[in-house]
């Protein structure tokens, strides 16, 4: 079979590998879409730390099961599947606190374990024992089933900062993650959800498939003077930073409202993870700031309902569509930023 495997940095490559065999405990599938984010750019560029190399690259994966493990049961040959990205163990303390998605021993899809930029691929025991193959409804595409895992990403950071009726959001990145947020704020009962970028360009483009109540390019534009004026000076309910951006980040406490809550949603380059807080506005305000990792089995189940019942629309949101020999034009486009959402159909 046909697959893209990381390497080295700079160094990914097409390649033909056996298929692989589901052993006890687990299931293998045919993969129908393995979307793409930043992190395959990350990846592609720098490696990282929990891959050895070589690994087949993918972790947003949907697919067909073709074959079911010794042991397995309550799936068959088949049956349609979205299969979660990060892995918790189930075991520690923190998963026994119903804390899944900080898991200090959780893997991921496409890093310890092969992934989806492959024709076949096994999902491991792990995925199963925590409930992490979810039944993709009826109605739903592969593709749109793909875009499950990062919209769970998106509904833990959410419900982390209580994204709920009434508030003024404001979404600082306006990527595919940028979009999957100013949607589900919308679905949560946003009062008016804003959306920001430095690039004009991008903004132009999400602004134009998920209509942000106003599109605000920080490039051009003072951030925080435009949404205190569009908030009449009261700033945002929520603001959450979308992107890799201690400036960002610095900005949302000086919009943020009073008893705000604010997500550090997008984390900051590890050589450069320092910012300045003012915690006066902490203080007075009375703000809230929290972080966001990843999501949990159950996210992923509760990602793909919205989906289904059209709370979260995400078909418009795939611009592109590649098979796996255009894996590195898909990998490109997305760093470039001239895409939404890239999925690849092996």
């Amino acid at each position: 079979m046909k697959v893209a495997r990381f390497h080295a940095p700079g160094d990914i490559r097409l390649e033909e590998v056996p298929e692989p065999v589901a052993r006890p405990g687990e299931v293998k599938i045919r993969v129908r879409n393995c979307s793409t984010c930043g992190t395959d750019v990350k990846i592609y560029r720098f490696g990282h730390h929990h891959i050895r190399p070589p690994r087949v690259m993918g972790h947003e994966i949907a697919g067909e099961i073709v074959e079911v493990g010794e042991g397995v049961t309550g799936w068959s040959p088949g049956d349609r599947v979205q299969v979660i990205a990060a892995i918790p163990c189930g075991e520690c303390e923190e998963c026994r606190r119903g804390h899944l998605t900080v898991c200090p021993d959780q893997e991921s899809m496409g890093y310890h374990y092969d992934g989806g930029f492959a024709q076949h691929m096994v999902v491991p025991a792990k995925v199963l024992a925590v409930d992490g193959l979810n039944r993709i409804p009826d109605g739903v595409g592969f593709a749109e089933a793909s875009l499950a895992e990062p919209l769970a990403c998106v509904l833990n950071g959410q419900e982390l900062a209580r994204v709920g009726e009434g508030d003024d959001v404001v979404v600082v990145g306006s990527g595919p993650i940028g979009c999957l947020h100013v949607r589900l704020a919308r679905s949560r009962g946003a009062a008016r959800v804003f959306l920001a970028d430095l690039n004009a360009e991008r903004l132009a483009l999400a602004a134009d498939l998920v209509r942000p109540d106003a599109a605000i390019c920080s490039g051009e534009t003072d951030l925080v003077d435009e949404v205190l004026k569009l908030t009449g000076g009261r700033g945002a309910d929520v603001v959450i930073t979308a992107a890799a951006s201690g400036a960002a980040q610095q900005q949302a406490l000086q919009m943020a409202a009073r008893q705000g809550r604010i997500s550090f949603f997008g984390g900051l380059p590890k050589d450069d993870p320092i910012i300045a807080c003012d915690s006066n506005l902490v203080h007075y305000r009375e703000l809230t700031i929290v972080g966001a990792n990843g999501s949990s089995p159950a996210h992923n189940a509760r990602a793909l309902r919205l989906i289904a019942e059209g709370a979260v629309p995400v078909t418009d949101l795939i611009t592109h569509r590649l098979g796996l020999d255009e894996v590195m034009d898909a990998i490109d486009v997305v760093a470039r930023g001239a895409a939404i959402k890239v999925t690849i159909e092996p």
